[in-house]
C-alpha cells in the first residue's frame, strides 16, 4: 500500500485545480517504478483557518508518503526529489514544498481484506 497524503493551504487550490493536483502526484509515484498504479492512494487535506508556517499564516504544501517497507533509502530520496520538482512546477510562488516519506512495517499492516 502506498498512501500520499497532501496537506495544503487553501490558496493554493485556487492555483491549480484539485484534481490535477492528485492526479500529478499519483502519476509522479506511477512515473517512479516503485508501486503498482492501483496500490497507490493521494488524498487532499486542505488548511483554511488552523496552521502556522514559520509563526504566521503563509501558503504551504507537505506531502506526508506512507509506503511499504523494502525500499532503499536511495529510492525513497529520489522520491522525495520527483515530487518536490512536480509541486515547484505548478506551485512555484509557494514558499513551503515539502514532502516526508515513512515505511509501513508488513508485520504491523492490516486492512479489511486481510482479517
Amino acid at each position: 500500500m502506498t498512501h500520499f497524503v497532501i496537506d495544503c493551504s487553501v490558496p493554493v487550490l485556487d492555483l491549480l485545480d484539485p484534481k490535477i493536483l492528485l492526479q500529478e502526484i499519483h502519476e509522479t509515484a506511477l512515473a517512479s517504478t516503485l508501486f503498482p498504479e492501483a496500490d497507490i492512494k493521494v488524498r487532499l487535506n486542505p488548511f483554511k483557518e488552523h496552521y502556522f508556517v514559520g509563526g504566521k499564516k503563509d501558503n504551504f504544501i507537505h506531502v506526508f508518503a506512507n509506503i511499504m517497507e523494502g525500499r532503499t533509502t536511495e529510492q525513497k530520496a529520489n522520491l522525495s526529489k520527483l515530487i518536490v520538482n512536480k509541486l515547484k512546477h505548478f506551485f512555484p510562488e509557494v514558499p513551503i514544498t515539502s514532502i516526508n516519506i515513512r515505511d509501513f512495517q508488513k508485520a504491523t499492516y492490516c486492512n479489511k481484506a486481510m482479517v
